[in-house]
């Protein structure tokens, strides 16, 4: 593991949602947040935008995709907040915190900046910046450069860089 994503909570509505943060499966029309995050990698490394929501690429390749909530009520976002999980993604980052090598954490909106105080090792890079939901996007997540900034952190911990 290189990189941590961290979002809100799972996608809220039928067959979106497969256990990875920002990731649908192939044939799922893909989410408006997911769209900023393709607009931001294209924006900022050229990478053209896939046409798939599937990104099993990205875990297979170092980047842990996580939300500070695990299970959601469909069609409620934020519909299991404060059942528990919250904790338990609290002693992921903490066990996360212990490795010896170096982690990005990029932390996108404000339940998952809440975080941040978890990520006391010194070897790990944090970077934060709103949620990429139409909401927010505009709000620092568009233009925030966060796929180059992370894999120029790697670069610096002496890793290499994710192909996203």
């Amino acid at each position: 593991m290189k990189v941590v994503i961290l979002g809100q909570d799972p996608y809220h509505e039928v067959n979106q949602a497969e256990g990875l943060a920002f990731s649908v499966p192939d044939g799922v029309k893909i989410p408006a947040s997911l769209k900023n995050i393709f607009k931001e990698l294209h924006d900022d490394l050229g990478i053209e935008t896939p046409t798939s929501g599937h990104l099993e690429k990205w875990a297979r390749s170092g980047v842990l995709l996580l939300n500070t909530i695990l299970t959601v009520r469909e069609g409620e976002a934020l519909s299991h907040q404060g059942l528990g999980w919250e904790k338990f993604t609290d002693e992921v980052i903490k066990a996360i915190n212990a490795l010896d090598h170096r982690v990005v954490f990029l932390l996108f909106g404000n339940d998952a900046i809440k975080k941040q105080n978890l990520i006391t090792n010194p070897k790990h890079s944090v970077i934060t910046t709103s949620h990429p939901s139409p909401l927010s996007a505009y709000r620092g997540f568009l233009g925030s450069r966060v796929f180059s900034r992370t894999n120029q952190a790697l670069i610096e911990g002496g890793l290499t860089p994710i192909a996203w």
